[in-house]
């Protein structure tokens, strides 16, 4: 019995020696999906925006970004810097990149070594950077006799960003309105919600709209979403657009 028990004995002793087989590693997340002429943000390590530009070349190693029409230069940072490249997919549902910096220059920004990364704090409304004309009016002025002249910086399905010479007091109630390329003349109420100055003595303001009808904000997200991507084709109202 003694010569069975050490032969069992020293068998278990082997298998526990033996190193348990770690697991693999899962596969890095998929990246989304670029268009080019789609907009995108940059931001540094310290959460500091950097620029916003399009896609004008991609890969699944690289990825370009340059002025946007009507954009001035870009801030630079030293070419190896660590950044995060933020923007929407189909689905209007945010994404966070980090990558590495390969080139960056006045007009030219390009990164390479993308991998998602996640972060809870994103933006929850998608923001298109406009930086175009637009004029807000008074909320009794439903004629819209008297324009007052403003920079439509960006805009979100919840509201805009504007910049204006003017003053305006916080939970002012204002109408907003604009024409993005080629597509309808656009108005929406809204009410100031912040206000900062900005430089040369102009001021910067939030404002957020008044809850959207349900064709307002199927309208206005297929707006931003193709002019995100540079679609220019006219939507059908009954159609169902490809981000769905």
């Amino acid at each position: 019995m003694s010569i069975f028990k050490n032969l069992f004995s020293n068998k278990k002793n082997t298998e526990s020696s033996q190193p348990a087989s770690t697991p693999a590693p899962p596969p890095p997340a998929p990246l989304p999906e670029f268009i080019e002429g789609m907009s995108l943000d940059i931001f540094t390590e310290d959460g500091v925006e950097l620029l916003t530009g399009q896609v004008s070349e991609h890969s699944e190693a690289s990825l370009t970004l340059e002025r946007l029409p009507g954009w001035l230069s870009f801030d630079t940072c030293p070419a190896g810097s660590t950044v995060f490249v933020r923007g929407y997919n189909r689905r209007m549902q945010s994404f966070n990149l980090k990558a590495t910096v390969v080139e960056s220059s006045r007009i030219v920004m390009k990164v390479a070594d993308m991998v998602v990364e996640y972060t809870p704090n994103l933006r929850k409304n998608f923001r298109l950077p406009i930086n175009g004309t637009a004029s807000i009016f008074r909320e009794d002025d439903e004629r819209f006799s008297r324009p007052e002249q403003c920079l439509l910086v960006d805009l979100s399905i919840g509201g805009a960003c504007i910049e204006s010479e003017y003053v305006h007091a916080e939970e002012e109630v204002v109408l907003l309105r604009f024409k993005l390329d080629d597509y309808p003349t656009m108005t929406f109420k809204g009410q100031i919600i912040r206000g900062a100055e900005h430089k040369d003595n102009r001021y910067r303001y939030g404002v957020l709209f008044a809850q959207l009808t349900r064709e307002e904000l199927t309208n206005l997200t297929r707006t931003l979403y193709n002019i995100q991507t540079g679609n220019r084709q006219i939507w059908d109202r009954n159609k169902i657009g490809t981000w769905g």
